[in-house]
């Protein structure tokens, strides 16, 4: 009996683990993995990236729509006092159109070594003044700040977990680069 008791214990465990933090926005399979940064020397990495810097990626996939149309394949015999001898004969035909394109965004982030403990403490406090991160400030990469950039990010149209360069510069947390 205790041997069965053990597997839905942890099961319930890690059921009752993400229950400490509310977040309205649905779930995200990002959630399970966490996103690549990619730096420039990388094949992989945009054709523009400058060297040295790091990108990450948003892709955003296409929204698709079924349409069903009924396709009149013999027309109905009608007398000419309104009578229908014969109904119209139709074909049921389904198809997909997509609405939206599937769309891939890059976009420049700082580089892991800049995420010290200090630069996280730093974005959590930043996000917790602006009423997205919910915790404590620990200066831990962890679920909590993640979700917290992912809400401050989505405000501007980038859906993603990983910080963009221009996000952590909007947050005072990079210097902005002057024109000369």
């Amino acid at each position: 009996m205790t041997r069965l008791i053990a597997p839905f214990a942890a099961l319930a465990l890690l059921a009752t683990a993400g229950c400490e933090e509310t977040i309205s926005d649905p779930p995200y399979l990002a959630v399970w993995s966490e996103p690549e940064i990619v730096r420039a020397e990388d094949p992989r990495a945009p054709p523009n990236a400058r060297p040295g810097s790091c990108w990450g990626r948003d892709v955003t996939p296409a929204v698709l729509e079924t349409v069903t149309e009924q396709i009149m394949v013999q027309p109905p015999e009608v007398l000419a006092d309104g009578t229908v001898t014969s109904p119209g004969i139709f074909r049921t035909e389904q198809q997909q159109r997509i609405v939206k394109e599937r769309r891939e965004t890059w976009f420049e982030t700082p580089c892991p070594h800049i995420w010290t403990e200090e630069f996280t403490a730093s974005v959590q406090r930043a996000l917790k003044v602006r009423g997205l991160f919910f915790g404590p400030v620990t200066g831990i990469h962890d679920a909590r700040t993640r979700a917290a950039i992912r809400r401050y990010q989505k405000a501007g149209g980038l859906d993603s977990v990983i910080l963009s360069l221009e996000s952590a510069r909007r947050l005072g947390l990079v210097a902005v680069e002057r024109e000369e």
